[in-house]
């Protein structure tokens, strides 16, 4: 067997473990502002991103006064609710598929959340997400963020 052979043999075989490992994890940031893009204000820019176990996401709190946290209800089952401190980053790495539904609590009733939606197609606590009661314009940012992910 020839060392290409061997090299590819072995990339096969180590592929699947080093991406359950990590190895191939993302880094996503989501800003928190005062202001976005289309000038709404109080937002987490982007409010929906897509990711895989194991990836990283960085709440950046761009403008001061924001802070990150879980909405307890509104998370995959077993995972632990997370709270930020105010004007701080916080990053949280997803170890399981699910909906996480992200607020800055004090912009909360002002419509400050972001969806996280960890693995492929429509994860498993989308209906809780979806009949969570909550401020009217929080309910329509975030039902907002879940069709922008085709849900």
């Amino acid at each position: 067997m020839t060392l290409k052979a061997i090299l590819a043999s072995s990339f096969l075989a180590l592929g699947p473990a080093l991406a359950a490992s990590g190895a191939f994890a993302a880094d996503i940031e989501v800003k928190m502002l005062n202001k976005g893009a289309t000038g709404e204000a109080m937002v987490f820019e982007p409010a929906a991103v897509r990711a895989a176990v194991g990836d990283t996401i960085h709440f950046v709190p761009v403008d001061k006064g924001h802070d990150a946290a879980a909405v307890k209800e509104l998370l995959p089952e077993g995972v632990e609710e997370f709270k930020g401190k105010m004007n701080q980053e916080l990053v949280l790495t997803v170890e399981k598929e699910g909906a996480y539904v992200v607020k800055c609590t004090p912009h909360w009733g002002m419509g400050m959340v972001a969806l996280v939606v960890v693995g492929e197609g429509a994860p498993a606590n989308l209906d809780a997400v979806k009949a969570a009661k909550m401020p009217k314009k929080t309910r329509e940012r975030l039902d907002a963020a879940i069709t922008s992910l085709g849900l």
